[in-house]
């Protein structure tokens, strides 16, 4: 079968599937666990927007795991239909970024690029922090100043409470060469990030709110 699920897809299925493994262990209430159950298998079917009934039963199957070490082995196994993304060429990414002299890009081959949504990192020489992801049908890259903070604090990207830092860019304003600066705070650290997206609404909000 060719892979069907997305990264965030899947960062969301194992973290429902330990929620249903902790609540097996600790709720008696059958009734109470069965309906659990259901409503989970409905949110993460709710996530695709055409699934057929062989990929189901591959995800329910995993949703059904009761016990922790088997859950690892079958997730694992899960993550063989795992769309990757994209990979690109140094002179891809170069090109996503024009106005960027001596562009350092990462290290594509040390990236398990089934655990991305987006691919972020940082030239700590320029305090810049650099995004590549999909919007919209197209691969675009966008750039500014990161500056990490010391306390930790929400992400605006992924929901999850790490070490952040505020990401600022500079686009065109409305007037004839007039610029604003937009931005928020993200993860430090993008690769966890990644693993804590469970959806992509917020980072698109996010890039939309950037380039437009």
């Amino acid at each position: 079968m060719e892979p069907f699920i997305k990264s965030y897809q899947f960062n969301y299925i194992r973290n429902q599937t330990f929620v249903l493994i902790n609540a097996k262990a600790t709720v008696n209430d059958k009734g109470v666990l069965d309906a659990l159950q259901s409503l989970t298998v409905e949110k993460v079917f709710h996530l695709f927007e055409d699934i057929n009934l062989e990929q189901k039963q591959i995800i329910t199957n995993v949703l059904e795991i009761e016990d922790k070490g088997k859950a690892e082995t079958e997730l694992a196994a899960l993550k063989s239909y795992v769309v990757p993304f994209v990979e690109l060429s140094d002179s891809q990414i170069k090109k996503l970024f024009p106005k960027v002299k001596k562009l350092k890009t990462p290290d594509i081959g040390d990236i398990d690029l089934k655990e991305i949504s987006y691919l972020g990192w940082d030239d700590h020489g320029t305090n810049r922090k650099y995004i590549v992801t999909k919007y919209e049908g197209e691969i675009i890259g966008i750039e500014g100043t990161f500056h990490p903070i010391s306390q930790k604090g929400i992400c605006t990207l992924c929901n999850n409470h790490d070490h952040v830092g505020l990401f600022t860019s500079k686009t065109k304003g409305s007037q004839k060469d007039t610029f604003v600066k937009r931005g928020n705070y993200i993860c430090q650290d993008s690769q966890t990030c990644n693993q804590h997206l469970y959806s992509l609404e917020k980072l698109h909000d996010f890039i939309g709110r950037l380039i437009k």
